[in-house]
Order: structure tokens, then sequence, then C-alpha cells
């Protein structure tokens, strides 16, 4: 699906993504329309999804990352379907994985202390619908945290 040259591309992307298209394409060796036609077809083919922003949430005064791993009560046809959404309308909730095993699903959550955090965890995520069992992890430290692929 993908040739050297995508494959460049892409690793190009991901070293500096502010990377303007013309400076991108001279890095390349290629001109700015083969470029732009190139990755059109990676937006196209579902590579490139788009560019984002990462904002650190400690620079904006958050503290604490707590993971809380969930077990829903599956006994209910709607458990995972109605607890998703619940959790999604939560600001604090960052991330949101489901599980097969024992844990369903785990939720990252930041606030900006503990005080907060233990306000999100009593007003938002004990509401939650259809929770059999939680358990909170705090993160101590992120010892890795890399979005970019092995390409």
């Amino acid at each position: 699906m993908l040739d050297d040259l995508d494959r460049r591309i892409l690793r190009l992307m991901q070293s500096d993504p502010d990377l303007a298209i013309p400076h991108l394409a001279d890095q390349l060796g290629l001109t700015t329309s083969r470029l732009s036609r190139r990755l059109d077809r990676l937006r196209e083919d579902g590579v490139l999804k788009g560019i984002r922003a990462i904002i650190d949430w400690r620079a904006l005064g958050y503290e604490v990352e707590v993971s809380l791993r969930v077990t829903l009560d599956k006994t209910q046809t709607r458990a995972f379907d109605d607890f998703i959404e619940a959790a999604r309308a939560i600001p604090e909730v960052i991330e949101i994985q489901t599980f097969l095993g024992r844990v369903d699903v785990r939720l990252s959550v930041i606030a900006r202390d503990m005080a907060h955090y233990q306000d999100i965890y009593r007003t938002s995520i004990l509401t939650l619908p259809h929770i059999a069992d939680i358990e909170a992890l705090m993160l101590v430290a992120s010892v890795k945290a890399n979005e970019s692929l092995p390409l």
C-alpha cells in the first residue's frame, strides 16, 4: 500500500509536523504539486487523518491523571453504549478505550488537583450507568508517550 516515497513523506511529517509543504517538497526533492497529489492520495486512502494540535494539559493547570478500569454490568444489553455515551460527555475524560476480558473500559481522567478529581469522581464518574466495578490507578510518570510510527 505504501511505497518508499510515501514512507519518507510520513517520516518527515512526523518528525516536523509544522513543516510547510514547499519546504517538505524541497527536502524530498519533489515539486509541491507532486507532493500535494501524494498527500491527497494518503488522505483519500485514510492514512492521513488530518493534522492536530497536541496540547500539554499540564500547561493548562491540570496536575492529576487517573486511569479508571471499569467493569460493566453486562446483563444490561446497552451497557457499553450507554456508558460510553455518558462518559464522552465528561470534559475531563480525555481517553476512552474498550477491552475484551475482565476490564471492559478504561478511562483517562485529568483534574487540576486531588480535590478536583474527587469532585469529578463523585459527581460524574460514579453516576455513569451500568458500572459493576471500578478501579483507579494514579499516574505517577509517563515513561513513553510517542505517537510516531516506525515507518
